[in-house]
């Protein structure tokens, strides 16, 4: 774990199921820290959906989390070694009658962590490293 000058928590985690509730208690005792409560559960939802993405391309790799702050907000940004582009599914439109699907349709819930990202954030994307691999990123406006 590398925290920056600036006070950007920088965290290489291995690409594993356990890496999400690390990333979710270090991010979260920096946004406490930064006084950031009021985002913090939008911000650690973020940080679930976006580790979790980067464990799944990469398993048991090398994956990185960033959170940092600047005039702007709170970036939540993860970096894994994967070329591929990461492309939100189309939300399902969920009626009542849906809610007891038995055809286990209902329980199919992966896939969806990008659309949540989209509206809890006031910006998202994906930036290629020139190094190799992605950073799929998040902002939160103060």
């Amino acid at each position: 774990m590398t925290i920056t000058a600036t006070g950007d928590l920088i965290i290489p985690l291995l690409g594993t199921p356990s890496a999400v509730g690390l990333a979710r208690t270090l991010a979260g005792a920096r946004l406490n820290q930064w006084n950031c409560r009021h985002i913090s559960d939008d911000a650690l939802l973020i940080v679930s959906e976006l580790v979790t993405n980067a464990a799944r391309q990469t398993p048991h790799e090398e994956i990185r989390l960033q959170v940092s702050r600047d005039v702007g907000g709170i970036v939540v940004a993860v970096w894994d070694a994967s070329p591929e582009i990461p492309q939100a599914r189309p939300l399902p439109e969920v009626v009542p009658d849906d809610l007891g699907a038995a055809d286990g349709s209902f329980e199919d819930a992966g896939g969806r962590g990008l659309p949540l990202v989209q509206a809890l954030s006031s910006a998202c994307g994906v930036t290629r490293d020139p190094k190799g691999g992605k950073w799929v990123w998040a902002r939160l406006s103060p």
